[in-house]
């Protein structure tokens, strides 16, 4: 053990296998170095102490099968190599709702990141991996918000995952989510197709807004229930963009309730007081063809129980 509570390795040079040949390096060194801070694998790529095949690489570059990978020395303290909580484990564990040879889902916790960074030491992905040491394989399909609840989707094998991005990509994953919005909606459909487009705020905060010159995002929103102010709505997205369903929604002049970034702060007083204390937005369902055109593969996440018993306040007040 290194001084100041630091552990220390050697150089580790590592072959790359068919099991992760198209990966981008960043991912495969978060695979591989289990409880190592984001921060310092950035760090280290970007002083060009990771070489792949004796060159310096981005961390975007793709890893082909036999590329041999120089990992640097590990210098960090035993608290940052800490592995997700046992507890982390046991929640994301009982969270899983599909699994089989090639994909896993699990009905994420609203509060619950899907990966460590930004403050935050371990996710899903950090839980998992933990939790299933032997795992040759196991990454990510694709993000959701860390308040955000519901069906997350993880690959257990390259060509898994692989797939799954090529029908996200081609818009053939039909994601469907539940919303609670401020205001009493009348019409029973409506399509947003308002231009998104990320911001960089002075504090260093990501926001999304709608601007002509942003990317196309299109969301499906239709009312399921009304209450006396406020719209429970279920929402089909055509694209995938960050924070789509909360900058369409206050765009439409009925945002989110619970949304501390994009909602309105005085609904959200009131409906904190009714028990809500967080994002109602939940990822209900994941509709797709695999692995195969012809093998309908369907999967649903009940609602969380804090989320339906908000439901059942409001139904009780009409």
């Amino acid at each position: 053990m290194a001084e100041g509570g630091e552990t220390a390795s050697r150089v580790r040079l590592i072959t790359v296998d068919d099991n992760h040949d198209g990966q981008r390096l960043d991912n495969y060194l978060l695979g591989q170095l289990k409880g190592v801070p984001r921060s310092w694998v950035y760090r280290v790529l970007r002083r060009g102490e990771v070489r792949v095949n004796k060159g310096r690489c981005k961390p975007a570059r793709r890893l082909q099968a036999g590329d041999v990978v120089r990992i640097p020395p590990l210098r960090v303290s035993e608290k940052d190599a800490e592995e997700a909580p046992k507890g982390l484990q046991h929640n994301i564990e009982e969270s899983i709702i599909y699994e089989d040879n090639l994909i896993l889902i699990v009905n994420k916790p609203g509060g619950v990141a899907v990966h460590g960074g930004s403050g935050v030491s371990h996710g899903v992905i950090e839980a998992l991996r933990a939790s299933r040491p032997n795992a040759p394989f196991l990454e990510l399909a694709h993000r959701l918000d860390r308040e955000t609840s519901g069906c997350l989707m993880l690959a257990k094998k390259r060509s898994a995952l692989r797939s799954l991005q090529e029908l996200q990509l081609a818009g053939k994953i039909e994601k469907r989510y539940l919303a609670l919005l401020s205001g009493r909606i009348r019409k029973g459909r409506w399509r947003a197709d308002a231009p998104l487009k990320k911001n960089t705020l002075k504090s260093g905060e990501r926001v999304v807004r709608v601007d002509p010159e942003g990317k196309q995002a299109i969301s499906n929103f239709e009312v399921l229930q009304r209450f006396e102010k406020e719209t429970l709505v279920s929402v089909e997205l055509e694209t995938g963009r960050t924070h789509q369903i909360r900058v369409h929604a206050a765009d439409n002049g009925t945002p989110i309730l619970g949304d501390p970034k994009y909602g309105d702060e005085e609904a959200n007083r009131v409906m904190k007081e009714m028990g809500l204390r967080r994002l109602f937005l939940h990822a209900a369902s994941l509709r797709f063809d695999w692995p195969e055109p012809g093998n309908r593969f369907q999967v649903e996440a009940p609602l969380p129980t804090e989320l339906q018993a908000v439901l059942d306040k409001l139904a009780g007040s009409i």
